[in-house]
């Protein structure tokens, strides 16, 4: 039988949305945001010419460039204020994760509510200024050795492109969390879902040139878009997947009745981890690659222009490390949302069990091992989501091809927001039916 919910949720129509003007309210929040962040993917950092900075990223397109302007919503082919878009503050969360896991003094952080949560978010942002400033140190070095690129090179220069590509980045983190507070939807992962869309007109323009120029075959023309199709199924598919473990309750004895012993289900999500393992790869290789790749154009030394064409994109190792960092990612990340134990001792306290299992440890080993087994599933079909455009950019050098990382974070960012709306309307006839049953009362009254 469904559930209340459910039947709410089957229920939601036009009306329903037209009703709910906090929600209406958070929604046009949330469009105005994106707005103007897009419209910071335009403003170009200072000091810059154009023509020969556009000449310099067309060279440098088909590598680590390509990839990174993908995310950052072409930005990065301007040289604009984003350029450097959320990707420090990823991987500085990434670090802080890490780290909080290992030690005991921010894993008690972790434990102290609201006041822990904005310590470790505080660490996070100190952390993600220092990855910012070192990257956007690297950029403007990078620049100076691009011939004719920047019109005034020296220490000027540099402080004024570390200062705006920082302040870039921190405005964004602003944005997100005001998205996040105010409007619909995790705001960090819709500010990369906007750069990501931005790109799509360009991608299916050039793709259909190349097409029409011979440089792709024809086939290609049309295995792309379908390819993309069945990609956005699997997406679905795997991410609404769940392994339902049945709970049951004993029977209780209220006065002199005694009621049944209800049933219910834990759901264990195939993929645990979402998005996150997929961004913290992209994001860990993107830091180091795009620095080397930036500098390899000028002057460099010759370790480093290896460095630049060995984590080139499309390049064996690039892909071996995208992989590992995204299984890796996928074990660890599910280990920090979901934690056995815990869940185990709340079925426990509720005189829930799982039939078979003892309460207790045992069943927080059984819930584990399930979970594992379950994310192997996972994790390997995030890896394959993910290599599948960097196979195929290999074989086709397409600058902006968007593939499977790109299909994956916006499929899921959108599953995620569209679930939010859900329930905010939910919450809505909830409050409705409320409303009505208290007015039916005081009319019995």
């Amino acid at each position: 039988m469904a559930s209340a919910a459910e039947q709410l949720a089957r229920n939601l129509n036009f009306s329903t949305f037209a009703k709910a003007k906090v929600l209406q309210q958070r929604i046009l929040f949330t469009v105005l945001a994106l707005l103007v962040y897009r419209l910071g993917t335009y403003i170009p950092v200072p000091g810059i010419d154009p023509d020969a900075y556009a000449q310099s990223f067309e060279n440098a397109s088909q590598g680590i460039a390509g990839m990174f302007d993908v995310f950052a919503g072409g930005a990065v082919q301007r040289m604009a204020i984003f350029a450097l878009n959320l990707i420090p503050y990823i991987t500085a969360s990434i670090v802080v994760q890490v780290v909080s896991s290992a030690s005991p003094r921010l894993e008690a952080l972790k434990k102290e509510g609201e006041s822990g949560r904005r310590k470790l978010n505080q660490y996070t942002r100190y952390l993600a200024v220092l990855f910012c400033t070192v990257q956007a140190y690297g950029i403007a070095r990078g620049l100076e050795g691009s011939q004719g690129v920047v019109l005034n090179p020296g220490i000027f220069f540099q402080v004024s492109t570390v200062i705006t590509l920082v302040g870039g980045t921190m405005f964004l983190m602003w944005l997100g969390e005001q998205i996040t507070s105010r409007g619909v939807g995790n705001g960090i992962s819709l500010i990369i879902f906007a750069g990501i869309v931005a790109n799509l007109p360009g991608t299916v323009v050039e793709t259909l040139e190349l097409t029409r120029q011979g440089s792709i075959p024809a086939i290609w023309g049309f295995g792309i878009p379908l390819l993309a199709i069945i990609v956005i199924a699997v997406i679905v598919f795997f991410e609404r997947a769940q392994r339902r473990l049945l709970i049951q309750y004993p029977k209780r004895q209220v006065g002199n009745k005694m009621f049944q012993g209800d049933t219910s289900h834990l759901p264990l999500k195939l993929n645990t981890a979402g998005v996150i393992p997929v961004i913290f790869g992209s994001s860990l290789l993107l830091l180091p690659a795009t620095i080397a790749s930036f500098a390899a154009q000028g002057d460099a030394p010759q370790w480093l222009q290896v460095t630049a064409a060995v984590l080139g994109r499309g390049q064996p190792l690039y892909i071996l490390l995208f992989a590992a960092l995204i299984i890796f990612f996928a074990f660890f990340y599910t280990s920090i949302v979901f934690n056995p134990t815990d869940t185990a001792d709340n079925l426990k306290r509720s005189g829930g069990f799982i039939p078979g299992i003892r309460p207790g440890e045992r069943t927080a080993q059984y819930i584990d091992f399930v979970l594992t087994r379950i994310t192997v599933i996972g994790a390997l079909y995030l890896t394959v989501v993910a290599l599948i455009p960097e196979l195929i950019h290999s074989q086709l050098n397409v600058s902006q091809f968007i593939g499977g990382t790109s299909l994956l974070i916006m499929v899921t960012v959108t599953l995620d927001t569209v679930s939010q709306i859900q329930s905010h309307l939910i919450a809505q006839q909830y409050e409705g039916l409320v409303k009505r049953s208290r007015l039916g009362g005081r009319r019995n009254k």
